[in-house]
C-alpha cells in the first residue's frame, strides 16, 4: 500500500514549499538594504525637478533644519525650504505611501484570495472611490468634502460587494470575487454618468484629470490626516500575515490550525479597503487593475522572499514605496511636462507583467 502524496496549497508550487525560508539575519538583512534604498530614492526624488538640488546639498540642508547648525546663506536656506518641504516633501510623502499601502493590500488580497491575478480594486473599492470624488466635485463646495465624498464611495462599494459575496458561512471567495464584479462595474457607469452631466469646460476637465491619478495635488495637512489611518492599517495587515498563510490550504484546514477564517477577511479587506480608498483620497486612482502597483510590485516580492505573508508583506511595502517614487520621477522628469503618474504605472507595469506572467508558467510562487 503505497502512501498518500500530501496535497500541495492552493497557489503554490512544489518548488516554493521546497524552499528553504530565509533565516532571521537574511529577513532583516533584507528590510534593512530595502529601508536604506527607499531612504536613498527619498534624498534623490527631492532634488528632482525643474530647480535641482545636488543630494549633498539636500542632506545639508536637512541637517540644518533639524540641528539649527550650518553654514548655508540664509536667502538659500529660504528656497530650500519652500522648494523641498513644502513643495516636494509632501509628494514624496505621498508617493511612498500610496506605493507601500497598494502593494500590501494587493499581496494580502493575493493571499486571501489564493489568486496572482487580484489586485487592491477586487471588491470595487477604486471605482467607487472614483464615483465619490467625481461627484464631490460635481456638487460639493470644498476640497475636504470631495475627500470625504471619495472615502464614503470606497466603502460604499466594499459593503456592496460584501453584501452579494456573503454566504451561510460568512464571505464566500467566489461569491465575493463576482460581487467585486458587480460592485466595480456599477459605480464605473456612474462615474459615466457624472462624467456626461458635468460642465464640459470646467469640471470634466477636473474630473477626469482627477481620475488619471497625479501626485502634483499632494500637501502637508492631506499627509498628515492619511499617514496615520494607513499606518494602523497596514499594521493590521502585517497582524494578519500568518492566518493568511493558513487560508492559502482552505477553510477547513485553516480552522482546524484554530483560525476564525471569517474574522481573518473581513479584517483584511477592511484593512485594504482602508488604505485603497486613501490612496484616491490622496491622488486620485493611481492603481490599474492589469500591471498596477498593487498587481506587479507583490509578484517582485514573491519571486525574491517567497510566499509567507510575514516576510511578503513588510517587504511588499517598502519595495512598493520605492517602485512608486521611482514612476513618479518618470511622470515628472521624462519630458517637457509632467504626466499623470496613473498613466505611466500602467505604461510600465502592463508590459512588466506581462513578461511575469511568462515567466511563471509553471505555477504561482
Amino acid at each position: 500500500m503505497t502512501a498518500a502524496r500530501p496535497v500541495s496549497p492552493p497557489g503554490l508550487t512544489a518548488s516554493t514549499q521546497l524552499r528553504p525560508a530565509p533565516a532571521a539575519w537574511a529577513r532583516t538583512a533584507r528590510l534593512v538594504g530595502l529601508g536604506l534604498l527607499l531612504a536613498t530614492a527619498v534624498l534623490v526624488s527631492l532634488g528632482l525637478g525643474r530647480f535641482p538640488v545636488r543630494p549633498g546639498e539636500t542632506l545639508a540642508f536637512l541637517a540644518q533644519e533639524l540641528t539649527g547648525r550650518g553654514n548655508l546663506d540664509p536667502a538659500r536656506l529660504q528656497l530650500l525650504e519652500n522648494v523641498l518641504l513644502h513643495i516636494r516633501l509632501p509628494r514624496v510623502l505621498v508617493a511612498v505611501l500610496i506605493g507601500a499601502a497598494l502593494s500590501s493590500s494587493g499581496a494580502a488580497y493575493q493571499g486571501l484570495f489564493v489568486n496572482p491575478l487580484v489586485s487592491p480594486g477586487l471588491l470595487g473599492v477604486l471605482h467607487g472611490a472614483s464615483f465619490g470624488a467625481a461627484l464631490g466635485l460635481l456638487l460639493l463646495p470644498s476640497w475636504p468634502l470631495v475627500q470625504l465624498a471619495t472615502l464614503v464611495g470606497g466603502f460604499l462599494a466594499v459593503a456592496l460587494a460584501l453584501a452579494m459575496g456573503m454566504g451561510r458561512r460568512g464571505p464566500s471567495r467566489i461569491l465575493l470575487v463576482l460581487g467585486g464584479i458587480l460592485s466595480g462595474s456599477l459605480f464605473a457607469a456612474l462615474v459615466s454618468v457624472v462624467k456626461y452631466v458635468a460642465d464640459p469646460g470646467d469640471q470634466l476637465p477636473a474630473i477626469v484629470y482627477w481620475l488619471m491619478g497625479n501626485l502634483a495635488m499632494a500637501d502637508a495637512r492631506s499627509v498628515a490626516r492619511a499617514a496615520p489611518v494607513v499606518l494602523l492599517a497596514l499594521i493590521g495587515l502585517l497582524l494578519s500575515a500568518r492566518p493568511l498563510d493558513a487560508l492559502s490550504m482552505g477553510d477547513e484546514e485553516a480552522r482546524a490550525l484554530g483560525v476564525n477564517a471569517r474574522l481573518v477577511r473581513l479584517v483584511v479587506i477592511a484593512c485594504a479597503t482602508a488604505v485603497s480608498t486613501l490612496t484616491v483620497v490622496l491622488a486620485g486612482v493611481v492603481d490599474s487593475p492589469v500591471g498596477g502597483v498593487g498587481l506587479v510590485v507583490p509578484h517582485l516580492a514573491r519571486a525574491w522572499v517567497g510566499p509567507r505573508n510575514a516576510v511578503l508583506l513588510p517587504v511588499t511595502a517598502l519595495l512598493g514605496g520605492l517602485y512608486l517614487l521611482v514612476v513618479d520621477g518618470v511622470a515628472r522628469m521624462a519630458f517637457r511636462f509632467e504626466i499623470p503618474v496613473g498613466i505611466v504605472t500602467a505604461l510600465v507595469g502592463v508590459p512588466f507583467f506581462a513578461v511575469l506572467l511568462r515567466r511563471s508558467r509553471h505555477g504561482w510562487s
